[in-house]
């Protein structure tokens, strides 16, 4: 029983010694913080540079109240924890490439949707649109009259309206042609075309297909009950045409217009534009505007001859094969050709299907060549001598502009989308050029040996 209270006490002035220690670290710790200076792990610990416990001796004997040396500290003595490490920036701890994505996305969706709200606005005025786009086309191909007849001494007025009456005139009597000639030759094509069906079903029977007469009679029955199935829609189409008629009386004159006005008063409503373009980016847009002018006017002169060339000598090829209606077919060709690829092999394929139920499979064959021939030598020397450099749109691109505005807009949008497209080009490699400018501009100039290398550069400003 004696020894318990002197266990009692050992503990408890082992208590109060570590609780002194603890204190005392604390304290020097706090110093060591306010001043910064010395050994900071040392410090922080209580050892001084001779590896001895500076705070011992006074802790100890205030522990026991006696002068004798501490006990040496043992395995189980508290050690102050260190402060924990400070958590990164979360932005730094998403890895590089997933924040150019995330930067790149939203950029990409915001554009993605200013692009869907433009094509809404163009598809609630699509007349409007169209066109002023068909006014544009027009006004870049009767231009240049316009201008000989300025340099002529012919005022502007006057000019203006000789050169788009002339031109009205022309398509208007283009049109009316290819109208009459169908409407003059439509009862022999088609007593044309049941013979050539009648003949064609003969040929069925005979060929190695081995092809019935039960299964030929199976399938214009099929389509006989597919026409009568869709009279409603065919009759409510009819109706429907009434309100097509009026659209394209409003297009027309709406094209009219628009056109007058480009030919008379293009620079003053081009400087127009100007001004709503932001002070900073008027420069370059200003130098944009000529060079997609001159592209566009290279780009509509350039198929205009193209086609030209392509009705001429397809149109003669099948008037010498004795295919019917060959001038109105040699039209059509020539109106298709401004829809680049698709429209040669639409208006081709027409021709070539003329030929076979009219005139049989040999003619058909040599139509067929006649018009490969001469898309031929379109695509390979005509465009590329033709139309040259100014524009310079890859056969992939052409297809895919011509599938995108055909899906938006119908045969008006796959007309304008190569030209737009070529426009677009032209104005995103000037800019791109322009931005670049002032940055070789001030760039310093090579000297010594690169110097030799580098051909002189003059600035000038973009006209």
């Amino acid at each position: 029983m004696s020894r318990v209270p002197g266990w009692l006490g050992r503990l408890g002035a082992g208590l109060t010694e570590m609780g002194d220690r603890l204190n005392a670290r604390r304290a020097q710790a706090e110093k060591d913080d306010d001043f910064g200076e010395g050994d900071d792990f040392g410090r922080s610990n209580g050892i001084d540079r001779g590896g001895k416990d500076s705070a011992e001796a006074p802790v100890a004997s205030t522990a026991n109240g006696t002068g004798t040396p501490p006990r040496p500290p043992s395995s189980d003595t508290l050690v102050a924890a260190p402060a924990p490490a400070a958590r990164p920036d979360p932005a730094a701890a998403v890895p590089w490439g997933m924040r150019v994505a995330a930067e790149a996305g939203w950029r990409l969706l915001v554009l993605a949707g200013t692009v869907w709200v433009l094509m809404r606005v163009i598809s609630a005025v699509q007349l409007v649109v169209l066109a002023f786009v068909a006014a544009l086309l027009i006004t870049a191909l009767l231009q240049p009259t316009v201008s000989r007849l300025r340099r002529y001494g012919v005022p502007r007025g006057l000019a203006t309206a000789l050169t788009a009456t002339l031109g009205f005139v022309v398509m208007g009597l283009v049109g009316w042609f290819v109208v009459w000639q169908v409407m003059e030759n439509i009862d022999n094509l088609s007593d044309q075309i049941q013979d050539g069906i009648d003949e064609l079903q003969r040929w069925l029977l005979n060929s190695p297909f081995h092809v019935t007469e039960d299964q030929i009679k199976d399938i214009a029955k099929s389509l006989r009950e597919a026409v009568g199935a869709n009279t409603d829609e065919i009759t409510s189409a009819g109706l429907e045409g009434v309100t097509v008629i009026v659209e394209a009386l409003t297009g027309i004159l709406l094209t009219m217009f628009s056109t007058l006005f480009l030919l008379y008063d293009g620079k003053r409503i081009w400087q127009w534009t100007l001004k709503l373009v932001p002070a900073a980016a008027r420069p370059g847009v200003a130098g944009a505007g000529p060079r997609a002018w001159r592209t566009l006017t290279a780009y509509v002169r350039g198929t205009v001859i193209v086609a030209l060339i392509d009705a001429i000598f397809i149109g003669l090829g099948i008037f010498f094969l004795d295919v019917p209606m060959a001038v109105p077919l040699a039209v059509f060709i020539f109106l298709f050709a401004f829809i680049p690829l698709v429209g040669a092999v639409v208006s081709g394929a027409l021709a070539v299907v003329v030929a076979l139920v009219t005139q049989g499979v040999f003619t058909a064959v040599m139509a067929l060549l006649v018009v490969l021939a001469v898309q031929q030598i379109e695509g390979h020397i005509l465009q590329p001598f033709i139309l040259g450099r100014a524009v310079r749109v890859h056969p992939l691109a052409v297809v895919l502009s011509v599938a995108a505005g055909g899906m938006v807009a119908g045969i008006g949008g796959a007309v304008v989308a190569v030209p737009l497209v070529a426009v677009t080009n032209t104005v995103v490699g000037y800019l791109r050029s322009y931005s670049q400018e002032p940055a070789l501009r001030t760039s310093p100039v090579p000297r010594g040996a690169t110097a030799t290398g580098v051909a002189p550069v003059e600035h000038r400003p973009p006209s």
